[in-house]
């Protein structure tokens, strides 16, 4: 929303496209074999509900509103990694239960098409996050500090995408120096 005020300040057109990227498995990979099984597979669901609600408050600030008044969009939340990593769950576990308005999920092809062929979505996420502060807390309990994980897999995954980033540079190179 900075950068948005920046550029009404300036005089520029805040109409700036994007997306927040929220990676849903990777949360429940991670303390897949650290929790007992009565909360694998939950915390990734709660993260994003949490994060949901969050993005429904900023969308209602006084902020916000005078920002899209000038002409501004709304930033999508964009649920990501939504592939099923846990072999004991339901390939579809985490569409139906992330689905919202104004959210995008960037899904793979074979968990899109197990959701085409058995896959349900009964409602979407409440405007309150449903029960994820609850989850968290149990999270909490058993031992997980979630905020540390969020931490951790923000620097895993910035790594690896900087990781992806020299890889295509260096393929580039090669095939630039084969074509000399």
């Amino acid at each position: 929303m900075r950068g948005l005020e920046r550029r009404v300040a300036a005089g520029l057109s805040p109409d700036v496209r994007s997306v927040a990227s929220l990676f849903i498995s990777r949360w429940d990979k991670a303390t897949m074999n650290k929790v007992p099984d009565r909360d694998r597979d939950k915390l990734g669901i709660a993260v994003g509900q949490q994060a949901y609600a969050a993005y429904r408050d900023l969308l209602e600030s006084d902020r916000w509103q005078r920002l899209a008044n000038s002409g501004a969009r709304a930033q999508r939340l964009l649920f990501a990694s939504t592939g099923t990593k846990d072999p004991k769950a339901s390939d579809v576990l985490y569409i139906g239960a992330l689905a919202a308005p104004n959210t995008v999920n960037t899904m793979p092809e074979e968990t899109l098409l197990a959701f085409g062929e058995h896959g349900r979505v009964s409602g979407v996420i409440p405007r309150g996050g449903a029960d994820c502060e609850q989850v968290l807390t149990e999270f909490g309990r058993v031992g997980i500090d979630v905020a540390k994980l969020g931490a951790d897999l923000q620097t895993e995954g910035a790594k690896s995408f900087d990781d992806s980033w020299q890889d295509l540079l260096n393929a580039i190179e090669a095939k630039h120096q084969a074509l000399k």
